[in-house]
């Protein structure tokens, strides 16, 4: 049973793609929570696609980050979903793997880029770090719409 499920999101529509998933989950399973975990990064650090502009303070891109989870958490908790947040700083596969650790997660769903070649090398993979470090069921999706 999946009673806690833990999703994590990085701000983009991209990351969002798993949310449909863990609704009709939590809507099957006695899921007691469903923890929507954002990460925000050292500001040095630098990610394709990433909503933060250039310049903004670690203060600026957690205040970003707070006000997206409570848009998502809201929109869940409309429908009867029973929410939590959970915004943290750091590495992000680190704290991800971390925080399911810590609060006994069922399931973690994710979403992936799904980028191969010298883009994985460079950018690395938040996914596979994680598959490789958790042993608990992981929902992984990967939206059609990604190019490798």
């Amino acid at each position: 049973m999946f009673y806690n499920i833990l999703v994590t999101l990085d701000g983009s529509e991209l990351a969002e793609t798993v949310i449909p998933y863990v609704e009709g989950l939590a809507t099957r399973f006695p899921t007691r929570k469903v923890v929507l975990l954002r990460v925000v990064p050292p500001p040095h650090y630098f990610f394709e696609g990433s909503f933060y502009a250039l310049g903004e303070t670690q203060e600026q891109m957690e205040a970003i980050a707070q006000e997206y989870l409570d848009k998502i958490a809201s929109r869940l908790q409309a429908k009867g979903l029973p929410v939590e947040i959970e915004l943290r700083r750091g590495e992000v596969a680190s704290e991800i793997i971390d925080y399911a650790h810590e609060h006994g997660i069922d399931l973690l769903a994710m979403s992936t880029h799904g980028r191969s070649g010298v883009k994985r090398w460079v950018f690395g993979s938040v996914a596979e770090k994680v598959l490789r470090s958790l042993n608990l069921p992981i929902l992984l999706i990967r939206p059609e719409e990604v190019q490798i």
